[in-house]
């Protein structure tokens, strides 16, 4: 009896049809679950949600709308609220000012004036599309312990906004 095409294909399927079967017993054994990570440091939601609240509430008051973020220690997103009709730069951006300040561990307006006059820090900060160095993204911090960083985007007081959701929190860190 001869090979055919028939015939190849059916042995071919054969094994891959054991092949499914042997990766299938071998998923459904019970296998160690690796060791849980732990959190990164940050601040509790709770205390999250009320800074972007009150940033949004002192932006309301002077000047507009804006999007605010809250990232934790490791650059993970903790919240993001953006005040009715703030525009998708604006929220976007106060994620990336967040980011931009946890990165290089400093409040975006001392970044932005270093950034003037270091052409190097200048390449580095344009090199990467995710940073921000314009006002508006500050550290949270307790203590000499870093808990993440603040973002605000979308008016001309960005820094002065997230100084005010920082504030309203800060004695409970």
């Amino acid at each position: 009896m001869g090979w055919n095409k028939t015939t190849a294909g059916a042995s071919i399927l054969a094994v891959l049809s054991m092949m499914a079967t042997t990766v299938a017993a071998e998923t459904a054994v019970e296998k160690p679950r690796d060791a849980v990570v732990p959190a990164a440091k940050g601040i509790p939601l709770e205390l999250a949600l009320e800074a972007t609240q009150a940033s949004i509430e002192a932006c309301g008051r002077k000047e507009g709308k804006i999007g605010v973020s809250i990232i934790d220690s490791a650059g993970v997103l903790k919240v993001l609220l953006a005040a009715d009709g703030t525009s998708p730069r604006g929220v976007s951006s106060s994620t990336d000012k967040a980011r931009t300040a946890l990165a290089f561990g400093v409040a975006t307006s001392k970044l932005h004036e270093q950034v003037e006059t270091d052409k190097s820090l200048a390449e580095k900060v344009a090199g990467n599309p995710g940073y921000n160095s314009r006002p508006g993204g500050v550290l949270i911090q307790s203590g000499d312990q870093l808990l993440g960083a603040i973002g605000v985007g979308g008016a001309k007081i960005d820094e002065e906004c997230a100084l005010a959701g920082l504030e309203k929190i800060q004695s409970r860190l």
